[in-house]
């Protein structure tokens, strides 16, 4: 039987408040997907490394993993960082089916959800 992953890759920050929405949605998610293990991974400066979450996933006999980037657009990190991350991590695991998904500002439903959100919260003119 295949078991299957999901990780929440985030940047990671000093303050740990600041992953408190990554948790809320792997929560979210893993309440849905009970067939899937959803766990979070930062880049830096919050743990788990992705390297290590990876790791720990194929130990408990995870093969196929995916990785969802939680970056609004492609910066360095995403361009430079996650492809090396992933080529190191594909030769090492390589038992295991590694893919990645587009970064959440890359995909049309999340760009239009945030917008009609900001179009219903913004305040309007009263019309005189």
């Amino acid at each position: 039987m295949t078991k299957s992953a999901l990780i929440l890759f985030a940047h990671g920050a000093r303050d740990a408040q600041w992953s408190e929405p990554f948790r809320a949605i792997r929560q979210a998610v893993a309440a849905r997907r009970p067939d899937l293990t959803v766990e979070i991974a930062f880049l830096e400066l919050m743990q788990p490394a992705l390297g290590d979450c990876v790791a720990r996933l194929v130990k408990d006999g995870h093969t196929r993993i995916t990785v969802a980037p939680l970056f609004l657009a492609q910066g360095g990190h995403l361009k430079k960082d996650l492809p090396r991350l992933l080529k190191e991590l594909s030769t090492r695991h390589a038992a295991a089916e590694i893919t990645v998904l587009p970064a959440i500002g890359e995909v049309t439903e999340l760009l239009e959800a945030i917008s009609e959100w900001l179009v219903s919260s913004a305040p309007r003119v009263a019309k005189q």
